[in-house]
């Protein structure tokens, strides 16, 4: 049985007493929200880890994207991107490889992860046809469910799956022209097979065999956005929108089986609808837990995309968003590196919590509290002990001032802790 349907039997799985122990929140609570499907714990009972929630009145969670491409095929690298993005704090890791033995790859990281693992299954299949260099519309319906049976034996944990990329979204994007088109490389292959084979995306016309997989090895549906903006100037048009509207759909038809969901949600959306957009979806889609990238409220920052996600991350958390993809200074640019990933996850963490003191989650408002007492006490220990990144703090403290100094360089005689304290 899944977390869900564990969850409506009265039955209080390991990994909700880890969930529960982990956030501080009563059990039976936890358990009629993941009865109701406000809180999913995606958890392949093929891969052994520490259980995580995500969903409501839980911390906004964080996931890094890693993966090898076409043009950069280094394992070993994104195994240690996949050990950056876990120390900096991440709580998945999606491999999103193109590139090199797709299967080898993904079971190692499986295997090596801590963390939840995601995916998105038609790269693989794609992925393939491509190496073979045969056209896109020469897949299968039963190539992409064979791939989802496999990633699900692997331990996959949560899948992104565009089902919402229908022949009725589509044609809502013929009369509302975009900037940026569709910039989801899931929804661009899926809509040119559709277009090609003169068919329906098998994702959605099969969705019962979607949920059958699910099901039979509790891995989470990621219901993923494949017409979202990619541009600001496309945010909240009618592709999106009438994507949105199916993925409702297709939410209550998972909720119906007992398997649990997550919702992707737009990517670059302007600052006065970022808000808009997350009331939105959890309304349409019965307060699904809700995953977005960034999201991104400018398109004029390349190099520095990290802080721009970070910004619309924010105010995402605090309108409601339940899990945040990170987006690292890479982005729009390259492939990331590891430094890449660690400012990625720390900029994303930031806007978590940030996000997590608006909306009272245990724990965060305690911490902001504790490092302004200890400002005020000039305790340099329990500053750095409640900073989000301990290990940056003191090593900028220490080779600016060194580890003595009861003040800092800004202020020197006229600090104005000091000063106020009647200090020397």
């Amino acid at each position: 049985m899944t977390q869900m349907q564990q969850a409506r039997k009265g039955i209080i799985t390991p990994e909700m007493k880890t969930v529960a122990a982990y956030e501080q929140v009563e059990i039976q609570w936890l358990l009629a929200e993941v009865a109701a499907g406000r809180i999913a714990i995606p958890k392949n009972r093929n891969h052994d880890f520490p259980a995580r929630g995500i969903g409501n009145g839980l911390k906004t969670k964080v996931n890094a994207n890693i993966g090898t491409s076409g043009l950069r095929c280094r394992e070993e690298q994104e195994l240690r991107k996949l050990d950056m993005a876990v120390q900096y704090g991440a709580d998945a890791v999606m491999d999103l490889s193109t590139g090199g033995n797709l299967n080898d790859i993904r079971q190692k990281m499986i295997s090596h992860s801590p963390v939840m693992i995601g995916t998105v299954p038609i790269y693989a299949v794609m992925t393939r046809i491509a190496d073979q260099d045969k056209p896109f519309s020469t897949m299968t319906a039963d190539m992409l469910f064979d791939e989802l049976e496999l990633q699900g034996q692997q331990g996959v944990d949560f899948m992104t799956l565009h089902c919402g990329v229908t022949r009725r979204s589509l044609e809502f994007l013929k009369n509302h022209e975009r900037v940026g088109g569709i910039v989801s490389r899931g929804g661009s292959l899926l809509k040119r097979w559709m277009i090609d084979n003169d068919a329906e995306n098998p994702l959605y016309e099969q969705y019962d065999r979607v949920l059958d997989i699910c099901e039979k090895y509790d891995v989470t549906i990621s219901l993923g956005d494949g017409l979202r903006p990619g541009a600001g100037a496309d945010a909240s048009d009618r592709g999106q929108m009438a994507e949105l509207l199916v993925l409702g759909e297709l939410t209550q038809r998972a909720f119906e089986r007992g398997v649990q969901v997550l919702v992707e949600g737009p990517g670059h959306v302007p600052l006065d609808q970022v808000a808009m957009n997350v009331q939105l979806m959890k309304r349409v889609c019965h307060n699904a837990p809700f995953y977005v990238l960034g999201p991104l409220v400018t398109d004029i920052a390349p190099g520095y995309d990290h802080i721009v996600g970070a910004i619309g991350g924010a105010i995402a958390a605090a309108a409601g968003v339940d899990f945040l993809c990170y987006v690292t200074p890479a982005e729009h640019l390259c492939l990331p590196n590891e430094e890449d990933v660690k400012q990625g996850v720390m900029a994303s963490r930031i806007a978590a919590h940030s996000g997590d003191v608006v909306k009272g989650v245990k724990g965060a408002r305690e911490q902001d509290f504790a490092i302004s007492k200890a400002r005020r006490d000039l305790d340099w220990d329990a500053i750095y002990a409640n900073a989000i990144d301990p290990e940056h703090a003191r090593m900028r403290k220490m080779q600016s001032e060194g580890a003595d100094d009861d003040a800092c360089s800004m202020c020197g005689k006229l600090c104005a802790v000091k000063t106020d304290r009647n200090l020397k």
